[in-house]
């Protein structure tokens, strides 16, 4: 099989960077002590880049469990960069581990790290959650809120959950649910768009 230049004769390849306003607005030297805190960052993310029309709804972050430092942060970016795979939780896990040197979060002599995602993550996303090396995910909204706004969250089943928890994963769900709820409401009334209905 022959490799080649893309269309226009240009290889392709990837980039991914926040909008510019993650810098301005991330408190990244703030300790984060609880599920609570995780999740209003998780929660302000999705809010800020629908209000900026950065991307969709949903915001993550991932952390060092045990001390609540913030490793890094993630938004969806969907739509600005083209790219199906970049989901708020997928953009986490990529930044995190660009930031730790490593292709995991659970690497030996590595604190253990926890994701906060403003909603239930998608099929994609719970597989990708299992092989990132983080122990824990807080969840905000519900993959029935966001079934209501006509986003499809692909196969995940009670059965996936429970998969998880036999490999070690933890799984908190419904912290701050109406608040992050409302993030996928304001995305409806701003007619944002469903990219993968």
């Amino acid at each position: 099989m022959s490799g080649g230049a893309g269309p226009g004769g240009a290889t392709p390849e990837i980039r991914i960077a926040y909008p510019s306003w993650v810098r301005t607005r991330v408190a990244w030297t703030d300790v984060y002590p609880g599920d609570d805190e995780r999740m209003q960052l998780a929660i302000a993310l999705a809010r800020w880049n629908v209000l900026e029309a950065t991307g969709g709804p949903f915001g993550a972050a991932v952390f060092e469990r045990a001390s609540g430092r913030l490793v890094a942060v993630g938004i969806n970016l969907v739509v600005p960069l083209g790219n199906s795979s970049l989901h708020a939780e997928m953009v986490a896990f990529m930044m995190a581990q660009a930031r730790v040197g490593s292709y995991t979060l659970g690497g030996k002599g590595m604190p253990e790290h926890e994701l906060a995602t403003s909603c239930e993550p998608c099929a994609m996303c719970l597989g990708a959650t299992l092989w990132s090396g983080v122990r824990r995910v807080i969840c905000g909204a519900t993959r029935d809120d966001a079934l209501g706004l006509e986003f499809d969250e692909g196969p995940v089943f009670d059965a996936s959950y429970a998969y998880l928890a036999e490999r070690g994963v933890e799984v908190e769900r419904g912290v701050r649910r109406a608040e992050a709820a409302e993030v996928l409401a304001l995305y409806r009334r701003r007619a944002g768009v469903i990219y993968n209905a």
